[in-house]
């Protein structure tokens, strides 16, 4: 690369990006993890990431870096923290710039590092390489907090979903319990799911309903300064 005109000679750090990538089975949030090739810490769970290329930003390097490692593409990713202690990488001094992504475990393909992606049960997550238990824990933070502003669950769901599928979810996410009753009222009371003609049979007994999300109707809430609380 040709030399910049105005180029400081002081030491500089590395940047890298690291991606948080949750998906729903339809009973459990899960996160994808990388099983590390190479020192430092060969063989131990990592988040799929690496170093920025100097003609990328950084969005554009976590995005390269997922599709090389996991053949996917994220409908929902988001910027949401930096880290920068400066011993939290042993080869040098290197800046990560974490983002957030949602997928639908079932568009996750096999990429060039199949054999080293798993899924893993958030309540199940091994030791992590590097500082990512604590990208993990702010991560899961940032989304706890996130899903009460907007409609991102919605991106962890098939396109069309059951009540029970919903409830599920945000179980999993904000780590509670719900009465199903009254899950089910104040979601239908919200406005924002579409009732379906179509039903499925999750048990040979019971027949549930399939329901689609209402992304105009939820914008409109929005303009109003709704908040989803439970």
């Amino acid at each position: 690369m040709e030399e910049l005109k105005y180029c400081y000679k002081y030491p500089h750090p590395a940047v890298t990006t690291d991606s948080v990538i949750f998906g729903f089975d339809g009973t459990k949030l899960k996160v994808l993890l990388i099983e590390r090739g190479q020192e430092p810490h060969k063989a131990r769970w990592a988040f799929p990431g690496g170093f920025v290329r100097m003609d990328e930003s950084c969005e554009e390097g976590a995005l390269r870096e997922l599709q090389e490692e996991t053949n996917m593409n994220c409908s929902y990713m988001e910027q949401f923290r930096t880290y920068s202690n400066p011993n939290r990488d042993p080869r040098e001094r290197v800046i990560t710039v974490a983002y957030l992504a949602l997928v639908k475990t079932q568009e996750v393909q096999a990429g060039d590092d199949a054999s080293k992606a798993q899924w893993f049960d958030i309540n199940e997550v091994p030791q992590l390489a590097f500082d990512h238990d604590v990208i993990l824990r702010d991560a899961l933070k940032h989304l706890r907090e996130r899903i009460h502003f907007q409609p991102i669950g919605f991106e962890l769901l098939p396109e069309k979903f059951t009540m029970r599928q919903l409830q599920n979810l945000y179980e999993s996410i904000l780590d509670v319990h719900f009465d199903r009753g009254n899950f089910s009222k104040k979601m239908l009371h919200f406005n924002i799911l579409t009732p379906l003609d179509e039903t499925v049979r999750p048990t040979p007994k019971r027949e549930a309903r399939l329901y689609r999300f209402n992304k105009e109707s939820y914008d409109d809430l929005k303009q109003k300064g709704f908040r989803l609380e439970f």
